[in-house]
């Protein structure tokens, strides 16, 4: 997949679902309770590379991987980067992600997390944007 614009599959969530390999969690929670420890199980479960972000739980582990507190310490680059926050926070997250040495293909935007502002921003620099939308869902039954 290298050097494909995956912009071009916006449209076709699940089709970038295929292309990804590592997954990079904001917002990742230990809370089996909560949606982002659901997603991140099954993600897991499918076979992804997950490494959750949650600075209150850095050095610890969620679902048995190490918890990072920023994406800058994420021991290699992702495909993808999940994006469980409040959409106010989008664009700061964007920001972090713009000033990383390596970028995703692709910012998923989780259920209830919609930002234009940040997705044109993010859609500049060559990264495709979902917006509104669960992986789980996106894959369940698949």
């Amino acid at each position: 997949m290298n050097g494909e614009d995956w912009r071009a599959l916006e449209g076709d969530p699940v089709g970038l679902l295929e292309r990804v390999k590592s997954i990079a969690i904001v917002g990742a929670s230990p809370k089996p309770a909560r949606p982002a420890h659901q997603v991140q199980a099954f993600l897991q479960e499918r076979g992804y590379e997950v490494f959750p972000v949650n600075p209150g739980q850095a050095g610890g582990e969620i679902l048995g991987r190490p918890a990072y507190a920023r994406l800058a310490e994420l021991p290699r680059p992702v495909d993808m980067i999940d994006v469980f926050r409040n959409p106010a926070q989008v664009p700061k997250l964007v920001e972090e992600i713009l000033a990383l040495p390596w970028k995703p293909k692709l910012i998923w935007m989780q259920l209830g997390v919609v930002n234009e502002e940040a997705a044109a921003t993010a859609r500049n620099a060559g990264i495709a944007v979902v917006m509104n939308r669960c992986p789980k869902i996106e894959l369940a039954g698949r």
